[in-house]
């Protein structure tokens, strides 16, 4: 009997906890914590919002087309989320468990000790902390909603490449809750280079190969010229195509570049839309780092859209590394 009381007063205690969450503006320190709750139920998706459409995606002049190999090779679920005009796309429950899993809502913080460094007075300074993610980044944002639609397809095995190693990562944990087999090719530069992520990588079961690789005729021709090529992310993007599409059950995936991969990355902006609103602040300026733009988009176009539809001002900025500048040395093709 006094072991049910017991339990009964630390449910009361659990539930009492959790109706402060729901209801107060929370902050531990210069924490800014969402309530499980205010998890976003949906993704949003900035094509509708744009000033004119996208053009299509680009067809060859000759040869097959490039959308029917698309179709044959990756999620179906995820390219009808990349050719979507709507603004809202809902989260299944069982990725936002699955995101409650891998620790959202993130926090977000008040920089105040840099405020002060720097002498700001009238500026404040706020971070998201994406790198609390299992993996270390924001890639299991889309990796998590990507093996789940796989999985629902009855997809056996998720194919990718990897530059850095990060995305490689998010894509072999979420294979691995899912269930499903995780085959990376990874730019042998770098392979050879971060053992530890490789390590990471085979104890969450996935294959990681260096690229160019003997497991398709691709890589086997370029070894053949060269046997110390240190590869590069467009090799490594080919050679996952080549195998998921002569490998039954298998399924390409990517972590940058196409347009559901930031639809799943807004889960970033979301919360912090609320996290804002529960200090009562707004930001002039939203930083973020970009290479392949999912980090960037994932931050910033939940407030661009906002900008886009006129509830709110804001500016934006890239941060972007010299040696590849591709927003400011690039060609729009």
């Amino acid at each position: 009997m006094r072991d049910k009381i017991l339990q009964t007063e630390s449910l009361n205690l659990y539930i009492n906890v959790q109706a402060f969450f729901k209801k107060a503006k929370i902050r531990e320190g210069n924490q800014i914590v969402l309530s499980l709750d205010a998890l976003p139920t949906k993704w949003y998706n900035i094509v509708p919002d744009l000033p004119e459409p996208l053009p299509p995606p680009k067809e060859p002049e000759r040869g097959p087309s490039r959308l029917d190999f698309l179709s044959k090779t990756m999620v179906h679920e995820c390219l009808r989320q990349e050719m979507s005009t709507e603004r809202w796309i809902p989260i299944p429950e069982e990725v936002r468990e699955l995101y409650i899993q891998a620790r959202r809502p993130r926090p977000f913080h008040r920089a105040r000790r840099l405020e002060k460094h720097l002498g700001l007075k009238k500026v404040r300074l706020y971070y998201k902390r994406e790198d609390l993610s299992p993996t270390g980044s924001h890639k299991v944002n889309t990796a998590l909603a990507q093996a789940y639609y796989a999985a629902k397809e009855e997809k056996t095995t998720l194919v990718t490449e990897t530059g850095a190693g990060q995305w490689g990562s998010a894509l072999s944990y979420a294979a691995a809750l899912m269930g499903l087999h995780c085959v990376v090719f990874w730019v042998r530069a770098v392979y050879n280079r971060k053992n530890h992520r490789r390590t990471l990588m085979k104890l969450m079961g996935a294959n990681v190969y260096a690229s160019p690789s003997k497991e398709t005729r691709f890589g086997k021709t370029l070894l053949s010229k060269n046997s110390n090529h240190e590869g590069s992310l467009g090799i490594a993007v080919s050679e996952g195509l080549k195998y998921a599409e002569n490998h039954d059950g298998s399924v390409y995936c990517l972590g940058s570049v196409l347009n559901h991969v930031p639809i799943h990355q807004s889960i970033i902006g979301l919360e912090a839309i609320k996290q804002f609103e529960l200090v009562d602040d707004n930001p002039d300026l939203i930083i973020g780092c970009l290479g392949g733009g999912s980090n960037f988009g994932g931050i910033a176009m939940p407030f661009a859209g906002e900008v886009l539809q006129k509830k709110r001002q804001c500016e934006f900025l890239a941060a972007q590394s010299e040696a590849a500048p591709n927003l400011l040395k690039g060609e729009y093709r």
